[in-house]
């Protein structure tokens, strides 16, 4: 039989896990319990939890019920067609990952392990491996897989299907952990997600859809008709149609209002239009954007006022960046200077 990708990892498992693993007949063992393990991904989700693609017969035709485990299983699947979509990792991913890391010293990376909750295909990870000792990656869809095949020449990562919200691993199994765009989908509050993700590590870099707090009002109004026009598109099974209707999307409203604002630019004043910060961005990435915008039911938005409210009691440190994308922020457990109270640090 071939050796497991896992076999010379064992000692992390068992480090991530805090109890001793071992892989027997394709599965990862621990004293009390037991994952399969499908091209190299640990299934850390129950039958019933996880993609269609993973599920046995026996569980295939069951139906989830009404509430959040309904609405999990229609984020799980619209985020698994999105990913095997949109595969790739884009050039202008870097130029991205550069701006959602401004708060990040990576060099602070080099002896941690990191972990990538929500990972999706991996893109974050990608730019975050050469800087880091291990990479942990998690992911609720079908999008695990692709991750490890955008990551195939990583040696030092391992990649978990499972729900970032419930992991079966130790406290603080990383050193480092980043979320980048997942728990506003989720049917939970995002703000209570993050402080729940604070079990992970000690340091936490989180980004999660803004209120538009820090645009003009016009800005809000227009967010009010696209969530009229993202309900009903939410509802859209089709593949090829979601995919078309992205295209359209991306050319019909995206596009045009980017060029409006290349004209204002030119007096200033590109800011003060909608999508404008798309600018320069390749018209797949701006297709992908609205494939994962429009086909989501559930989004949720914060303002920097509520996350200052509802994350400093958990986090002596709570760093939220003055950059786009907004807000992205570090949350830091580790206490402050004795003479400093907990505060909100601005960059």
């Amino acid at each position: 039989m071939p050796s497991s990708y896992y076999d010379d990892k064992l000692e992390t498992l068992t480090d991530l896990f805090g109890t001793k693993a071992q892989i027997d007949r394709g599965c990862l063992r621990l004293a009390d319990a037991s994952y399969p393990i499908v091209d190299d991904v640990i299934v850390l989700l129950p039958p019933e939890r996880r993609p269609v693609s993973l599920r046995p017969a026996s569980v295939a035709d069951r139906r989830s019920p009404i509430g959040d485990e309904r609405a999990s299983d229609l984020v799980q699947a619209s985020f698994g067609a999105e990913w095997n979509v949109y595969a790739d990792v884009l050039p202008e991913h870097r130029d991205e990952f550069v701006s959602l890391f401004d708060l990040v010293d990576l060099g602070s990376l080099h002896r941690a392990r990191v972990a990538d909750l929500g990972c999706g295909i991996g893109r974050w990870s990608h730019f975050v491996a050469p800087h880091c000792r291990e990479l942990v990656l998690v992911d609720f869809s079908d999008a695990i897989f692709v991750a490890r095949r955008n990551l195939a020449g990583v040696k030092n990562a391992l990649f978990f299907l499972g729900d970032v919200t419930v992991l079966p691993f130790r406290r603080d199994f990383a050193d480092f952990a980043f979320c980048i765009g997942v728990l506003h989908h989720l049917p939970t509050p995002a703000l209570d997600a993050v402080r729940s993700l604070a079990a992970c590590a000690p340091r936490l870099l989180i980004y999660l859809y803004y209120a538009l707090d820090n645009r003009a009002w016009y800005f809000r109004t227009l967010l009010r008709a696209a969530d009229v026009l993202r309900h009903r598109l939410s509802r859209i099974r089709d593949p090829r149609i979601r995919r078309l209707t992205a295209r359209l999307t991306a050319v019909a409203i995206y596009k045009p209002l980017i060029g409006f604002g290349h004209v204002l630019d030119l007096v200033g004043w590109g800011r003060f239009v909608p999508l404008f910060e798309y600018r320069g961005k390749s018209l797949r990435r701006i297709e992908q954007d609205t494939y994962e915008r429009f086909f989501n039911d559930i989004e949720q938005r914060v303002s920097r006022a509520e996350i200052v409210e509802r994350l400093s009691p958990s986090f002596p440190r709570l760093t939220i960046s003055e950059r786009a994308p907004y807000w992205h922020f570090l949350c830091e457990r580790t206490a402050a200077p004795p003479s400093a109270a907990a505060e909100v640090h601005r960059q």
